[in-house]
């Protein structure tokens, strides 16, 4: 398929702009109410010629490893059979900022203003602007895919097109929203996610192995505290016993240097009871009424009247019976 020299017939169109007048002193609204896309129409000596080269700058700017330099360049050689009669760095400029309502008024003109053959015309060039390297990138895929949609390319024919000037078929575009997509044409941000992944990893078990040592040292505290308690109760407790055992000392001490009363026979007892006329077993009160009735019976007094040896011997048996009684009472 062979193009035409030019893109579109080189004949004057009326730009989609206000009507201003430009000559001095009459103007109707200030200049500086038209985009920079505007004035650039405005300054063209053929509107299709400059949108055009607008949407070629468009393809540029989408192209990938290329430098601005290199983009001019390239935007210079399809202009120079271009009747647009402007500078190039505006149109440059304008498709570096990605300006969309720029780019849509460019497509408006074309549009309007091109013919089929004109339009196939059209994008012969925009194709072998995108192809230049081999390679097409997918932002330049869709923008192909646009201007034929645009120009009303079919696709089959779009297809066919591409096939001729770029030797290749024209693949279906990759899809954006797979994950895949992305890992393969933006890397970078794929190992910026990964390292921070790792960072974030990183942290994480740092502040595991943190808490980790807090803990334990919160364990060997409590431990330690425990240990000190258990120290503490088994030196109060033998402390407790050397107390016991140092009253216990003092007590035999104090019972070892106290006067030992003296043992009576181990008869005593019995010989008191039998005294009192008592056996083994007899209460206090079993001793205090035998005395008080031994006593009546073997008091002296009874027998003052008779003989000295008689009143002898009842004060040798009252005697007996009150120390037999006076030791009782101290045994019981």
């Amino acid at each position: 398929m062979n193009p035409p020299a030019r893109a579109c017939h080189p004949r004057p169109v009326t730009p989609p702009l206000p009507a201003i007048n430009l000559t001095a002193g009459s103007m109707e609204m200030p200049i500086a109410r038209f985009s920079p896309f505007e004035l650039v129409l405005l300054q063209s000596h053929s509107q299709v010629d400059t949108a055009t080269l607008l949407l070629q700058a468009w393809l540029l700017t989408h192209r990938d490893n290329v430098s601005e330099s290199q983009r001019y360049r390239r935007l210079a050689q399809e202009a120079a059979s271009f009747g647009h009669g402007h500078d190039l760095g505006p149109l440059m400029r304008i498709a570096g900022q990605r300006d969309m309502q720029a780019i849509q008024l460019a497509a408006e003109v074309l549009r309007r203003e091109c013919t089929a053959g004109q339009g196939l015309a059209v994008m012969h060039k925009a194709i072998a602007v995108a192809t230049d390297d081999g390679s097409l990138s997918l932002a330049n895929h869709y923008i192909l895919r646009f201007l034929a949609d645009l120009l009303g390319i079919a696709p089959a024919t779009l297809d066919t097109l591409f096939q001729e000037l770029a030797g290749t078929p024209l693949a279906p575009p990759q899809d954006l929203s797979r994950d895949a997509y992305w890992r393969e044409h933006n890397p970078a941000h794929y190992r910026r996610q990964a390292e921070q992944e790792a960072e974030q990893a990183r942290a994480r078990a740092e502040a595991q192995q943190a808490e980790a040592r807090r803990a334990a040292e919160q364990q060997r505290r409590q431990q330690e505290h425990e240990r000190e308690q258990a120290r503490a109760h088994r030196e109060r407790q033998q402390r407790e016993r050397e107390h016991r055992q140092q009253q216990q000392e003092r007590q035999r001490q104090h019972h070892r240097h106290r006067p030992q009363a003296s043992t009576p026979p181990p008869d005593r007892t019995l010989r008191a009871l039998a005294v009192l006329g008592l056996s083994r077993g007899a209460s206090r009160s079993d001793i205090r009424l035998a005395y008080r009735r031994m006593a009546q019976l073997h008091h002296p007094d009874r027998v003052f009247s008779q003989s000295e040896r008689q009143v002898a011997l009842a004060s040798q048996r009252f005697q007996r019976i009150k120390k037999a009684y006076d030791y009782l009472m101290q045994r019981h």
